[in-house]
Protein backbone atom coordinates (compact mmCIF):
# COMPACT_ATOMS: atom_id res chain seq x y z
CA UNK A 1 0.00 0.00 0.00
CA UNK A 2 1.44 3.48 -1.01
CA UNK A 3 1.97 5.63 1.80
CA UNK A 4 -0.68 8.28 0.98
CA UNK A 5 -3.18 5.67 1.19
CA UNK A 6 -3.12 5.57 5.14
CA UNK A 7 -4.20 8.93 5.19
CA UNK A 8 -7.29 8.59 2.80
CA UNK A 9 -8.85 5.61 5.13
CA UNK A 10 -9.36 8.10 7.53
CA UNK A 11 -12.89 8.66 8.91
CA UNK A 12 -13.58 12.50 8.47
CA UNK A 13 -13.08 14.02 11.99
CA UNK A 14 -15.73 15.22 14.40
CA UNK A 15 -16.08 16.92 17.46
CA UNK A 16 -16.74 13.47 19.74
CA UNK A 17 -14.34 11.88 17.58
CA UNK A 18 -11.42 13.90 16.09
CA UNK A 19 -9.72 11.51 14.92
CA UNK A 20 -5.45 10.77 14.80
CA UNK A 21 -4.94 13.84 12.78
CA UNK A 22 -2.98 13.41 8.75
CA UNK A 23 -0.48 11.25 8.92
CA UNK A 24 2.02 12.44 6.54
CA UNK A 25 3.34 9.90 3.30
CA UNK A 26 6.47 11.24 4.10
CA UNK A 27 6.72 10.17 8.07
CA UNK A 28 5.62 6.83 6.91
CA UNK A 29 7.90 6.26 4.29
CA UNK A 30 10.28 7.16 7.46
CA UNK A 31 8.46 4.82 9.36
CA UNK A 32 8.91 2.14 6.72
CA UNK A 33 13.19 2.36 6.22
CA UNK A 34 12.73 2.10 10.17
CA UNK A 35 11.46 -0.85 10.77
CA UNK A 36 13.28 -2.80 8.36
CA UNK A 37 16.38 -1.70 10.47
CA UNK A 38 14.56 -2.25 13.76
CA UNK A 39 13.42 -5.52 13.21
CA UNK A 40 16.52 -7.02 11.76
CA UNK A 41 16.45 -11.18 11.82
CA UNK A 42 12.72 -10.76 11.20
CA UNK A 43 11.62 -9.53 7.73
CA UNK A 44 10.48 -11.61 4.99
CA UNK A 45 14.16 -13.43 4.08
CA UNK A 46 16.51 -12.18 6.76
CA UNK A 47 16.27 -15.36 9.00
CA UNK A 48 16.73 -18.43 8.53
CA UNK A 49 13.95 -20.60 7.84
CA UNK A 50 13.79 -25.03 8.89
CA UNK A 51 11.43 -25.94 5.61
CA UNK A 52 12.98 -26.19 1.95
CA UNK A 53 11.20 -23.74 -0.77
CA UNK A 54 11.30 -20.40 -2.50
CA UNK A 55 13.73 -18.38 -1.02
CA UNK A 56 17.40 -16.52 -1.50
CA UNK A 57 19.30 -18.45 1.00
CA UNK A 58 20.89 -21.32 -0.14
CA UNK A 59 20.42 -24.96 1.26
CA UNK A 60 22.03 -27.26 -0.76
CA UNK A 61 22.36 -28.29 -4.44
CA UNK A 62 21.23 -31.93 -5.97
CA UNK A 63 21.16 -33.12 -9.16
CA UNK A 64 18.62 -32.58 -11.46
CA UNK A 65 15.76 -34.67 -11.51
CA UNK A 66 13.00 -34.30 -13.95
CA UNK A 67 10.28 -32.27 -13.20
CA UNK A 68 12.34 -29.58 -11.43
CA UNK A 69 12.24 -25.72 -12.22
CA UNK A 70 15.16 -25.58 -15.15
CA UNK A 71 15.34 -21.82 -13.32
CA UNK A 72 17.28 -23.73 -10.45
CA UNK A 73 19.40 -25.36 -12.15
CA UNK A 74 23.42 -24.04 -10.57
CA UNK A 75 25.36 -23.96 -14.35
CA UNK A 76 28.69 -23.30 -12.08
CA UNK A 77 27.90 -26.37 -10.23
CA UNK A 78 26.28 -28.63 -13.41
CA UNK A 79 29.79 -27.86 -15.54
CA UNK A 80 32.17 -28.78 -13.19
CA UNK A 81 30.39 -32.24 -12.81
CA UNK A 82 29.44 -32.64 -15.99
CA UNK A 83 25.99 -33.28 -14.70
CA UNK A 84 22.93 -31.03 -14.27
CA UNK A 85 22.74 -29.99 -10.21
CA UNK A 86 19.78 -27.83 -8.79
CA UNK A 87 19.93 -25.22 -5.99
CA UNK A 88 17.41 -25.55 -3.19
CA UNK A 89 16.95 -22.75 -1.09
CA UNK A 90 15.78 -22.08 2.36
CA UNK A 91 12.22 -20.98 2.28
CA UNK A 92 11.95 -17.59 3.18
CA UNK A 93 8.78 -16.17 5.82
CA UNK A 94 7.29 -13.39 6.25
CA UNK A 95 7.02 -10.94 9.30
CA UNK A 96 3.81 -11.24 10.87
CA UNK A 97 2.66 -8.22 13.25
CA UNK A 98 -0.16 -8.73 15.60
CA UNK A 99 -1.43 -5.71 16.90
CA UNK A 100 -3.40 -5.88 20.66
CA UNK A 101 -5.44 -2.91 21.09
CA UNK A 102 -7.13 -1.45 24.04
CA UNK A 103 -10.62 0.17 23.48
CA UNK A 104 -12.12 -0.17 26.82
CA UNK A 105 -13.90 3.18 28.29
CA UNK A 106 -11.04 4.31 29.42
CA UNK A 107 -9.37 5.15 26.11
CA UNK A 108 -12.50 7.34 25.12
CA UNK A 109 -11.29 10.12 27.34
CA UNK A 110 -9.40 12.98 26.19
CA UNK A 111 -8.89 16.64 27.24
CA UNK A 112 -6.35 17.96 24.89
CA UNK A 113 -6.24 17.87 21.12
CA UNK A 114 -8.05 13.95 20.91
CA UNK A 115 -9.02 11.28 22.53
CA UNK A 116 -6.31 8.41 23.57
CA UNK A 117 -8.59 5.77 21.30
CA UNK A 118 -8.04 8.38 18.16
CA UNK A 119 -4.18 8.06 19.33
CA UNK A 120 -4.35 4.35 19.37
CA UNK A 121 -6.56 3.99 15.84
CA UNK A 122 -3.55 6.78 14.40
CA UNK A 123 -0.81 4.18 15.55
CA UNK A 124 -2.58 1.58 14.58
CA UNK A 125 -2.56 2.92 11.13
CA UNK A 126 1.04 3.90 10.93
CA UNK A 127 1.72 0.53 11.97
CA UNK A 128 -0.93 -1.07 9.84
CA UNK A 129 0.52 0.23 6.72
CA UNK A 130 3.91 -0.99 7.40
CA UNK A 131 3.51 -4.32 8.61
CA UNK A 132 1.24 -5.24 5.42
CA UNK A 133 4.00 -4.09 3.04
CA UNK A 134 6.06 -6.79 1.29
CA UNK A 135 3.86 -9.39 1.88
CA UNK A 136 4.12 -9.25 5.13
CA UNK A 137 0.75 -9.87 7.11
CA UNK A 138 -0.84 -8.00 9.74
CA UNK A 139 -3.08 -9.42 12.87
CA UNK A 140 -5.38 -7.96 15.56
CA UNK A 141 -6.49 -8.59 19.18
CA UNK A 142 -9.38 -6.40 20.42
CA UNK A 143 -10.69 -6.19 24.35
CA UNK A 144 -12.42 -3.83 26.22
CA UNK A 145 -14.84 -2.56 23.10
CA UNK A 146 -17.43 -5.18 21.71
CA UNK A 147 -16.28 -7.95 23.15
CA UNK A 148 -12.60 -9.92 22.46
CA UNK A 149 -11.90 -9.46 18.41
CA UNK A 150 -9.22 -11.57 16.96
CA UNK A 151 -8.72 -10.97 13.33
CA UNK A 152 -5.85 -13.60 11.77
CA UNK A 153 -2.95 -12.14 10.06
CA UNK A 154 -3.83 -10.93 6.27
CA UNK A 155 -1.12 -9.47 4.07
CA UNK A 156 -1.54 -6.42 1.96
CA UNK A 157 -4.51 -4.02 1.40
CA UNK A 158 -7.02 -6.54 2.24
CA UNK A 159 -5.04 -6.53 6.35
CA UNK A 160 -4.81 -2.98 6.11
CA UNK A 161 -8.66 -2.89 5.39
CA UNK A 162 -9.59 -5.56 8.00
CA UNK A 163 -7.72 -3.36 10.84
CA UNK A 164 -9.57 -0.12 9.92
CA UNK A 165 -13.32 -1.62 9.72
CA UNK A 166 -12.37 -3.29 12.97
CA UNK A 167 -11.44 0.11 14.74
CA UNK A 168 -14.41 1.38 13.62
CA UNK A 169 -17.13 -1.11 14.85
CA UNK A 170 -14.97 -0.61 18.38
CA UNK A 171 -14.80 3.06 18.83
CA UNK A 172 -18.72 2.48 18.21
CA UNK A 173 -19.22 -0.28 20.43
CA UNK A 174 -20.39 -0.01 23.59
CA UNK A 175 -17.55 -0.76 26.19
CA UNK A 176 -18.05 -4.15 27.23
CA UNK A 177 -15.42 -6.77 29.33
CA UNK A 178 -12.14 -7.72 28.47
CA UNK A 179 -8.84 -7.00 29.82
CA UNK A 180 -5.12 -6.64 28.79
CA UNK A 181 -4.05 -9.44 30.56
CA UNK A 182 -6.50 -11.55 28.93
CA UNK A 183 -5.86 -10.59 25.28
CA UNK A 184 -2.24 -10.74 26.10
CA UNK A 185 -2.57 -14.20 27.14
CA UNK A 186 -4.90 -14.73 23.53
CA UNK A 187 -2.03 -13.41 21.39
CA UNK A 188 0.58 -15.61 23.16
CA UNK A 189 -1.95 -18.62 21.76
CA UNK A 190 -2.63 -17.42 18.32
CA UNK A 191 0.81 -16.17 17.53
CA UNK A 192 2.68 -19.33 16.66
CA UNK A 193 5.36 -18.08 14.52
CA UNK A 194 7.69 -15.22 16.18
CA UNK A 195 6.30 -11.57 15.34
CA UNK A 196 6.36 -8.15 16.39
CA UNK A 197 3.48 -7.34 19.16
CA UNK A 198 2.83 -3.82 19.21
CA UNK A 199 0.20 -3.52 22.17
CA UNK A 200 -1.36 0.38 22.54
CA UNK A 201 -3.03 0.73 25.28
CA UNK A 202 -3.16 3.03 28.31
CA UNK A 203 -2.08 0.52 31.06
CA UNK A 204 -4.68 1.56 33.25
CA UNK A 205 -6.45 -0.55 36.19
CA UNK A 206 -4.88 -3.77 37.87
CA UNK A 207 -1.58 -4.65 36.49
CA UNK A 208 -2.53 -8.71 36.28
CA UNK A 209 -0.84 -7.90 32.93
CA UNK A 210 2.83 -8.92 34.15
CA UNK A 211 2.84 -12.53 34.17
CA UNK A 212 1.40 -12.85 30.36
CA UNK A 213 3.35 -9.63 29.28
CA UNK A 214 6.43 -11.71 30.00
CA UNK A 215 5.35 -15.43 28.65
CA UNK A 216 4.74 -13.01 25.51
CA UNK A 217 7.61 -11.04 25.63
CA UNK A 218 9.82 -14.32 25.81
CA UNK A 219 8.62 -15.42 22.40
CA UNK A 220 7.86 -12.04 20.42
CA UNK A 221 9.73 -9.05 19.77
CA UNK A 222 6.72 -7.00 21.86
CA UNK A 223 6.50 -3.31 21.83
CA UNK A 224 4.32 -1.48 24.42
CA UNK A 225 2.82 1.83 23.11
CA UNK A 226 1.52 3.81 25.71
CA UNK A 227 -1.32 6.73 25.58
CA UNK A 228 -1.87 9.69 28.23
CA UNK A 229 -3.79 12.48 28.66
CA UNK A 230 -2.29 15.35 30.08
CA UNK A 231 -4.82 15.06 32.71
CA UNK A 232 -4.38 11.95 34.28
CA UNK A 233 -0.82 13.57 35.58
CA UNK A 234 -2.26 16.39 37.01
CA UNK A 235 -5.31 18.25 38.08
CA UNK A 236 -6.09 21.52 36.91
CA UNK A 237 -7.07 24.47 39.60
CA UNK A 238 -11.33 24.54 38.75
CA UNK A 239 -12.75 23.93 41.83
CA UNK A 240 -15.32 21.56 42.92
CA UNK A 241 -15.29 18.34 40.42
CA UNK A 242 -16.74 15.17 40.35
CA UNK A 243 -14.07 12.69 39.14
CA UNK A 244 -15.52 9.43 37.55
CA UNK A 245 -13.67 6.03 36.49
CA UNK A 246 -14.78 5.48 33.37
CA UNK A 247 -14.21 1.61 33.44
CA UNK A 248 -15.85 0.99 36.84
CA UNK A 249 -18.48 4.03 37.01
CA UNK A 250 -17.13 4.64 40.89
CA UNK A 251 -17.36 8.86 41.49
CA UNK A 252 -15.20 10.70 43.78
CA UNK A 253 -16.05 14.75 44.79
CA UNK A 254 -12.53 17.00 45.05
CA UNK A 255 -11.70 20.32 45.32
CA UNK A 256 -9.02 21.20 42.98
CA UNK A 257 -8.25 24.73 44.59
CA UNK A 258 -6.75 22.66 47.11
CA UNK A 259 -2.92 23.19 45.96
CA UNK A 260 -1.99 20.10 48.67
CA UNK A 261 -4.39 17.94 46.88
CA UNK A 262 -2.94 18.80 43.69
CA UNK A 263 0.57 18.26 44.32
CA UNK A 264 -0.43 14.81 45.98
CA UNK A 265 -2.57 13.93 42.93
CA UNK A 266 0.57 14.86 40.66
CA UNK A 267 3.02 12.51 42.81
CA UNK A 268 1.10 9.65 43.14
CA UNK A 269 0.16 9.92 39.51
CA UNK A 270 3.86 9.89 38.70
CA UNK A 271 4.47 7.41 40.74
CA UNK A 272 2.31 4.85 39.17
CA UNK A 273 3.49 5.95 35.52
CA UNK A 274 6.95 4.79 36.73
CA UNK A 275 5.60 1.91 38.30
CA UNK A 276 3.79 1.03 34.61
CA UNK A 277 7.02 1.62 33.15
CA UNK A 278 9.50 -0.61 35.62
CA UNK A 279 6.93 -3.89 35.07
CA UNK A 280 7.03 -2.98 31.24
CA UNK A 281 11.34 -2.91 31.49
CA UNK A 282 11.52 -6.12 33.37
CA UNK A 283 9.87 -7.73 30.49
CA UNK A 284 12.45 -6.47 28.10
CA UNK A 285 9.81 -4.12 26.55
CA UNK A 286 10.67 -1.82 24.74
CA UNK A 287 7.79 1.18 26.16
CA UNK A 288 6.88 4.46 24.35
CA UNK A 289 4.42 7.43 25.92
CA UNK A 290 2.66 9.37 23.13
CA UNK A 291 0.52 11.75 24.42
CA UNK A 292 -3.42 13.15 23.49
CA UNK A 293 -2.00 16.71 23.14
CA UNK A 294 1.10 17.62 20.45
CA UNK A 295 1.95 15.30 17.46
CA UNK A 296 1.98 11.83 18.70
CA UNK A 297 3.52 10.63 14.71
CA UNK A 298 7.11 11.62 14.88
CA UNK A 299 7.63 10.10 18.53
CA UNK A 300 6.74 7.27 17.07
CA UNK A 301 8.90 7.09 13.81
CA UNK A 302 12.12 8.41 15.90
CA UNK A 303 11.28 5.76 18.47
CA UNK A 304 11.02 2.91 16.06
CA UNK A 305 14.26 4.50 14.45
CA UNK A 306 16.45 3.35 17.04
CA UNK A 307 18.50 0.45 16.50
CA UNK A 308 18.38 -2.59 19.06
CA UNK A 309 21.92 -2.05 21.01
Amino acid sequence: MRPGSASRLLRPPARARPGPGPLPPGLLRALDVSIGRRMEGLLAGDFASTQLGPGSELALVRPYVPGDDVRRIDWNVSARTNEPHVRVDLAERVLVTWLVLDASASMRFGTADRRKADVAEGVALALGHLATRRGNRLGLVAFGGAGERVLPPRQGRTGLLGLLAALREEDLAEPGPGSLADALARTARVARQRALVAVVADFRGPRDWRRPLLDLAGRHDVVAVEIRDPREQVLPNAGLLWLVDPETGRQVRVDTRSRALRERFAAAAAAERAQVARELARAGVRHLVLSTSGDWLRPLVAFLRRRRR
